[in-house]
């Protein structure tokens, strides 16, 4: 059976800049810790896979000193933890808030991937609470519920290790070679590969100008039909696939295969509309 597995962060809504940056910024000044990341900053944080993970890029030991903080490293995981459970609850609100809406054909492509029978998950190194709320917010509730969610911890390494494409294509019994990710950093097309699964790339706002190479596709938007239209802009297209103003799952129902030789067992839905297959 063949199944499309979504990143988060970047891929079901540009969540970095509008929720996750302004989320740890809150936190920390919540918790008196004198950081304010910017843009700029974020946008090497952004590669540190994991939210943990990336506020420990502060805990040097003069920042730890500085702030009080302990230096008993379980007591220290402890109080990152209750950091990033503050920034979750503040991040969750702001998703649910609407303030960040979905990225262009995330819905439209899940909806035809369900319709024809495919599996839906994402694979994400977010928190688990997070991702199930940009989730929501991408799919809606009745879409949403039929996705497996595969967040946060479950897997000790984080992208760009493939545990979480591993584990998610275990625990769901796929073969790999049916599998399409879409991702939007390279550290997470890394992880896909690294896993063995073909990788879509849907560049977000801070990944544009990363290295791709690898990846199936490069877009920088899946493509919306009006009245919402977004039109897509092939970066990159190795296999030929050559899709057309938006992409349709029939575009990616053929990365999986090394010569982009279509599937024809998986066509779209009517939905999506008539579109060119490759040659």
């Amino acid at each position: 059976m063949p199944a499309l597995i979504f990143d988060c962060d970047g891929v079901l809504a540009d969540t970095e800049r509008d929720g996750h940056l302004p989320a740890f910024n809150e936190t920390f000044a919540e918790f008196g810790l004198s950081v304010r990341w910017s843009d700029e900053e974020y946008a090497r944080k952004v590669k540190v896979g994991g939210g943990k993970e990336r506020m420990r890029t502060l805990l040097t030991p003069e920042f730890v000193a500085a702030r009080g903080l302990p230096s008993d490293p379980a007591a220290l995981d402890e109080q990152v933890a209750r950091w990033h459970r503050r920034k979750t609850e503040i991040y969750t609100g702001i998703i649910r808030g609407g303030s960040v809406p979905p990225r262009p054909g995330v819905r439209r492509i899940a909806a035809a991937a369900h319709e024809a029978g495919w599996t839906l998950a994402v694979a994400s190194t977010s928190a688990e609470a997070s991702v199930r709320s940009v989730l929501e917010l991408a799919m809606g509730p009745e879409l949403a519920a039929h996705f497996s969610v595969f967040a946060g911890d479950v897997v000790q390494r984080k992208k760009p290790a493939p545990d979480i494409y591993d584990f998610a294509v275990r625990r769901l019994g796929l073969n790999p070679a049916d599998v399409v990710v879409i991702e939007d950093s390279r550290n997470g097309m890394l992880a896909a590969l690294g896993a063995g699964l073909a990788c879509a790339v849907t560049t977000s706002a801070y990944t544009g100008e990363e290295d791709f190479t690898g990846a199936s596709l490069v877009v920088d938007s899946l493509g919306d039909p009006p009245p919402e239209e977004t039109v897509t802009h092939v970066l990159s297209d190795p296999l030929g696939v050559r899709p057309g103003p938006r992409v349709v799952l029939a575009d990616l129902a053929v990365l999986p295969s090394a010569d982009g030789a279509p599937d024809s067992t998986t066509s779209d839905p009517p939905v999506d509309g008539p579109h060119p297959r490759p040659h």
